[in-house]
């Protein structure tokens, strides 16, 4: 039930966009446009003797952009929100495909050129518990939470310049980030490091570079393709380690609600994982947009 809500959650994102425009002056310096995007997948199985297991999964996605421009000065902030799930016949446990929500905030003033004095806001986490999945003695699945809602929670904000050709190519440096990670202190009990943060305790405070880049355009005719780049250096411990977190989205459009979409993502954060994160999802969506 509680994952049925999340998608309902997702969903409301889409009419307070659609209000949002209605009730917008024309002239007004915001502009607000968006896209919820719903990717379904199901594969069965009878009596198919080259093997194969039923599954179906769906991922419901809003991508949304909320601009202000008046003068010399901007701020763009970005609103993405992901949940999936997949349950393959035989599994004890569905599992998740995605659970992300970030915002991504910056504002600037205009300088020489195609140049901004800077500043920029990021939060990340997740929507449900994550789970670590293994096997017992009896060879039966068992899953063990690893992660929650706010457990890791990412706060990122500092000052720095921009390079904003338009909305769809621009690239901000921030050489004075201060990036804190808050987690459960449940997580930490038992832990002695997890997301960076020591056993026993609920948040890690770092200070480092951040450079972070956005680049969307038609590659064809119905084709898009969006790409994102965050990339984070800490200053106070192990400065080589760059933290790399790239989104790669492609959309074919079939038609005004239908489209092909193709989605990756690649995570190095040796703080989680001590090796790369790669996650991909394939599939047919419908999207509204507003």
């Amino acid at each position: 039930m509680r994952k049925i809500t999340l998608l309902i959650i997702l969903l409301s994102f889409a009419g307070w966009g659609q209000i949002t425009d209605a009730d917008s002056l024309i002239n007004s310096p915001w502009k607000t446009s968006g896209k919820f995007n719903f990717i379904f997948n199901q594969s069965s199985f009878t009596n198919w003797t080259a093997g194969g297991e039923s599954n179906l999964s769906g991922t419901a996605l809003v991508n949304y952009d909320i601009n202000y421009s008046k003068g010399l000065w901007h701020w763009d902030t970005k609103l993405l929100a992901a949940y999936g799930l997949i349950k393959i016949q035989d599994d004890t446990f569905e599992k998740k495909t995605d659970d992300r929500i970030e915002i991504y905030s910056i504002v600037g003033k205009k300088g020489e050129g195609n140049w901004y004095i800077s500043s920029f806001f990021n939060f990340k986490t997740q929507l449900t518990i994550g789970y670590k999945y293994s096997k017992n003695s009896e060879g039966e699945t068992i899953r063990t939470e690893f992660t929650d809602f706010l457990s890791p929670a990412i706060l990122s904000s500092g000052p720095g310049f921009q390079w904003k050709k338009n909305a769809n190519f621009n690239f901000n440096l921030a050489p004075a980030t201060s990036r804190v990670t808050l987690v459960s202190k449940r997580f930490t009990a038992t832990r002695e490091n997890y997301f960076g943060v020591k056993q026993g305790e609920t948040s890690r405070y770092e200070l480092g570079f951040t450079g972070s880049g956005y680049l969307k355009f038609e590659a064809a005719e119905n084709i898009t393709v969006e790409q994102i780049l965050h990339l984070f250096s800490n200053y106070l411990d192990n400065f080589q380690n760059v933290d790399v977190d790239y989104s790669l989205n492609i959309g074919l459009k079939i038609n005004k609600y239908l489209d092909t979409s193709i989605m990756g993502q690649l995570i190095y954060d040796d703080n989680a994982f001590a090796g790369l994160q790669i996650r991909e999802i394939f599939g047919l969506g419908v999207n509204f947009l507003f």
